[in-house]
């Protein structure tokens, strides 16, 4: 399915019926990161709807850094759930997609009902993580240069990214990543989001996040540390549950799907 969302053509897949639930990719993935989550979350008896985000898949890749501003895709989330029928939606999130439904559920309350929330904490924790957080984050400054980020990751058969991202996918990711030329729209979420100004600033304040909200962080991320998700408890004003996997790396809905749709289950309502 396709919707128009401010000019911007979004795909979607929904797949099931039921509570719906929209699931949010992150880099450099598209929606097909959610393979495992999505027949489980369907067989359970909810309505699973997984967009490709604008830059990404078969979604328009407008070519200004600004379009990829946060606003701009808290507009194509309200217009895919629109689209597909569904005005309140349990939101689920990794990476990119995490921020994203943070943000959602932060300035459009009334249309989350539960958050998820993988891999990224609360954007007012990470932009105060501290040494750590900054040391792993060293690659959000890199990828500001346009054509220096890109050429750092792609040469040599994708060489550096290999080595830094451990993707369990890297293939089939690189793959898509030519097939769709998704690689600079991917870059242009940390250029239009972060740049490097506003690692010296506290940033927009976000206002209290009002649906029930789990974090789920993995012990073997390599970009994000526990404390920026442990500490995004302050920033929700509803009921917080936090969880923590042994092992998996920061790709954890492929190296431990079965435990990611377990916890999804256990924490989202099908009915009411």
């Amino acid at each position: 399915m396709r919707v128009d969302a401010g000019g911007v053509g979004i795909e979607y897949q929904v797949t099931g019926d039921g509570r719906p639930v929209v699931l949010l990719h992150g880099f450099p993935d598209s929606g097909r990161l959610w393979r495992h989550q999505v027949p489980a979350l369907a067989e359970a008896g909810f309505r699973v709807i997984v967009p490709d985000l604008r830059g990404y898949g078969r979604s328009d890749k407008p070519a200004e850094v600004e379009a990829y501003a946060m606003a701009a895709l808290v507009g194509d989330v309200a217009a895919v759930l629109n689209d597909a029928g569904a005005p309140r939606a349990h939101v689920v999130g990794h990476d990119w997609g995490a921020a994203l439904a943070w943000a959602f559920a932060a300035f459009v309350p009334d249309q989350v009902d539960h958050l998820a929330a993988l891999s990224v904490g609360h954007p007012a924790t990470f932009r105060k993580g501290g040494f750590e957080q900054y040391q792993k984050s060293w690659y959000m400054l890199l990828f500001q240069f346009k054509g220096i980020a890109e050429k750092w990751l792609s040469n040599d058969d994708w060489a550096h990214f290999r080595a830094w991202a451990h993707h369990p996918d890297a293939d089939a990711v690189i793959a898509e990543l030519e097939a769709d030329e998704s690689l600079t729209p991917a870059l242009n979420y940390y250029r239009a989001n972060i740049p490097p100004a506003s690692w010296l600033s506290s940033g927009r304040q976000l206002p209290p996040i009002q649906a029930p909200t789990m974090g789920v962080w993995s012990s073997g991320d390599m970009a994000l540390t526990e404390r920026q998700m442990t500490n995004s408890a302050q920033s929700v004003a509803s009921e917080w549950r936090y969880e923590r996997l042994d092992g998996p790396g920061h790709w954890m809905q492929l190296e431990a799907p079965d435990e990611v749709s377990r916890l999804l289950l256990d924490f989202l309502p099908s009915e009411g």
